[in-house]
């Protein structure tokens, strides 16, 4: 019962954290244009997020007592290992996105079962690790940053492979 318990805060803390993996910035800020300027602007939907800003940041969590192992030093090097890689991972959605799968099911007007998968795949080089800090006693937060010139190019590789693979 406790082990199903730790699963699901981590699982609540992933989803949640998802939200604040985002720093937002004004298109102007980065554009060097005034704000009363940037302002007549119109804005577009089809801009994406990473054009907007400089850098994109992505912020990872991992639980230290979940980890497998029986050293306590070695269950903390491995939580920061395991939030590095869901930095990586949130890094990841926001280059390339998210693919999602659902699948829902009513009967009588009731909803049944209610199911989504959510995948991301792609490559991140180039992320700068900003910070590793323990938070509370049992869990690590990792922060890394990309600079969107490396987003650009991680992009444009991602295109010639999919064209690669039409071939």
């Amino acid at each position: 019962m406790k082990r199903i318990t730790v699963w699901t805060a981590l699982a609540v803390t992933l989803f949640l954290s998802g939200c604040s993996a985002f720093k937002f910035q004004h298109v102007h800020e980065h554009q060097g244009l005034p704000a009363s300027e940037a302002d007549n602007k119109p804005a577009t939907m089809i801009t994406p997020m990473t054009e907007k800003r400089e850098t994109l940041m992505a912020t990872g969590y991992a639980v230290i007592s979940i980890q497998n192992h029986r050293n306590p030093a070695q269950q903390r090097l491995l939580a920061i290992r395991a939030s590095k890689l869901d930095a990586y991972r949130a890094l990841t959605e926001q280059v390339y996105g998210q693919q999602l799968d659902a699948s829902t099911t009513v009967a009588d007007m009731t909803v049944m079962s209610d199911t989504f998968r959510a995948r991301v795949e792609g490559v991140i080089f180039g992320a700068v690790l900003v910070s590793i800090t323990p938070v509370g006693d049992d869990t690590y937060e990792t922060t890394m940053s990309l600079d969107r010139g490396v987003v650009n190019d991680l992009r444009t590789l991602y295109i010639a492979s999919l064209n690669n693979k039409r071939r």
